[in-house]
């Protein structure tokens, strides 16, 4: 079993790697601007969740999920390449919306602070 720690700097590692695989080496043309937020690893190190924020509309997040999955393969592969693990974990991406969620706290606060004045 791995520590926690562990996990979190494995997390830290794949985010980073990731983040680069998708911006230069990865070509669908489905995947938009997408950025890592987050990384689970779990105990076993045998399953990576990662959470990745989609800029656009609806359809632009599904397309970009869709081609992720649909790369998640080659992104293992490439993946192994750069970082020597005994098991590479399999990939399991997960749309995090917390930006735009928070993007939309932060606007009824400023509607609700133009209210009242």
């Amino acid at each position: 079993m791995a520590n926690s720690h562990r996990q979190e700097k494995l997390g830290e590692l794949f985010a980073a790697e990731l983040s680069d695989l998708i911006r230069t080496r990865l070509k669908d043309p489905r995947v938009g601007f997408a950025s890592i937020t987050h990384v689970e690893v779990s105990g076993d190190l045998r399953h990576a969740k990662i959470f990745v924020s989609v800029m656009g509309s609806p359809e632009d997040q599904a397309a970009t999920m869709k081609g992720l999955k649909h790369a998640s393969g080659y992104l293992r592969h490439e993946l192994a390449e750069r970082i020597t693990l005994r098991y590479m974990p399999e990939l399991v991406f997960k749309l995090d919306t917390s930006i735009a969620e928070g993007a939309k706290v932060l606007e009824l606060i400023r509607q609700n602070e133009q209210e009242q004045h």
